[in-house]
């Protein structure tokens, strides 16, 4: 009896840090979480042309008027394309992901827009890896130029994006290779030209925000989403886990979209796809070098992907809102996910954790057994609610090439996203926990 009465107190504990702590940072972005969706959904588009460039005979499937509709874009790719063989520049590069609000004026798109999602993507061609650092918006810094201590957010509609990258210049010591800004509208018009993504609604959701123009009517079960839907379901959050119950669904959202993507009926929706992106998405790639990207991250093995937030505290200052970096942890994770330092490993045995929905108790405890005659000490916590199952390093010295080791060991690790999480958000008492989840 004590111990189910440890195990409640603990998740009412867990609960509660996860309202205080994890809705704060939620607010970080209105359009957040729906950046790399569009992104990938740019990479993806790219990829299918470039299939149907090496693989004519899909082309020969379609009949005539089909063929026609793509055919502007296929003579465009083919005097534009170049030998895919020519390496990968064998340096790392670091690409800035830019998710930019309405101004509301109906003028340029892309003059004094927030730029409510930050992204940075190292990627690495030698080790084919991938590396994303995500800054708050809300964070607390000094823009260039005499700007003053500002919000990072407002660097974009300061200065541009010259502006933003001179600011992460100066303040995490981090050079911008190449950019890509996507305008909040983008999303809708994407999924609407694609006919709309199958999903499964997990649970049905009602939210109205009349303020904000969003409004959520979502069913429980099958259905195909239209642009606003699909905005909504992504933007959900009114379910008690916040950014975890949104990045869950942004997971399930993206296995839709690829699947959708890469089936031939699709390949006639391109170029409409090209034509929003010339509107709603700036860059400064040209389409061989977008080319080139989708290539690359087509090659990369989703095991190689890590994922991280710069670390910090919300502060409130009057009526505004900041969300204060931790200095040392912000460069702690600079330094691995930016330089790819590498920990000197001392031969200490990491300590496991596994956090659990109840439906997977079994699944931990089998998990439990194998990581136990590996040698590790595996501390457990039964969580109600869990959503998206991720394997998360809290300690610098759990790296991916640990998880790849591990995962040799026990196969059912295959796939998992990796996050490092050096706020130990997850810890359970552990140097890395496996959260699973029932999606």
């Amino acid at each position: 009896m004590k111990i189910a009465n440890d195990n409640e107190n603990k998740e009412e504990e867990y609960k509660a840090f996860l309202k205080n702590i994890r809705e704060d940072k939620q607010e970080t972005s209105n359009f957040a979480k729906l950046l790399f969706t569009i992104v990938l959904a740019v990479l993806c588009a790219v990829i299918v042309c470039v299939t149907v460039v090496e693989n004519s005979y899909i082309l020969e499937k379609l009949n005539t008027e089909t063929a026609d509709n793509a055919s502007g874009f296929v003579k465009f790719y083919k005097k534009e394309q170049k030998n895919f063989d020519v390496p990968f520049s064998p340096k790392r590069q670091n690409i800035l992901l830019l998710g930019v609000d309405s101004n509301g004026t109906g003028a340029n798109i892309w003059e004094g827009t927030r730029s409510d999602t930050i992204i940075i993507v190292n990627i690495d061609p030698k080790t084919k890896s991938i590396n994303a650092i995500s800054i708050p918006r809300d964070s607390k810094v000094y823009l260039p130029d005499n700007k003053g201590i500002q919000k990072i957010n407002s660097a974009h509609a300061l200065g541009g994006v010259e502006l933003v990258k001179k600011t992460l210049k100066e303040t995490f010591g981090i050079k911008i290779d190449k950019y890509i800004i996507i305008h909040d509208e983008a999303v809708e018009k994407v999924v609407d030209a694609l006919g709309g993504i199958p999903i499964y609604v997990e649970k049905p959701m009602r939210y109205n925000d009349y303020a904000g123009k969003l409004h959520i009517n979502l069913d429980k079960g099958n259905t195909v989403l239209n642009g606003k839907q699909a905005v909504g379901y992504l933007r959900y959050r009114k379910d008690g886990l916040g950014d975890i119950g949104r990045t869950q669904r942004q997971q399930w959202f993206l296995r839709s979209l690829f699947e959708k993507l890469h089936s031939p009926q699709v390949i006639t929706k391109i170029p409409e796809v090209l034509n929003i992106c010339n509107t709603y998405v700036k860059t400064d790639m040209s389409f061989y070098e977008l080319s080139q990207y989708a290539a690359f991250a087509r090659s990369v093995d989703e095991n190689k992907i890590e994922l991280a937030t710069l670390p910090g505290a919300p502060n409130q200052r009057g009526y505004i809102s900041y969300w204060i970096l931790d200095p040392q942890k912000t460069q702690q994770v600079i330094n691995r996910m930016i330089y790819r330092e590498k920990p000197t490993l001392d031969g200490t045995k990491f300590k496991a954790g596994i956090m659990y929905s109840p439906r997977k108790e079994e699944e931990a405890q089998a998990m439990k057994e194998k990581l136990a005659e590996l040698g590790f000490e595996v501390n457990m916590l039964k969580i109600t609610h869990l959503s998206h199952t991720r394997f998360v390093a809290n300690k610098n010295d759990v790296t991916v090439d640990f998880l790849n080791w591990l995962q040799k060991k026990m196969p059912e690790l295959n796939n998992m996203q990796f996050i490092y999480d050096p706020t130990e958000t997850f810890s359970v008492g552990s140097d890395f926990t496996i959260v699973l989840a029932e999606g």
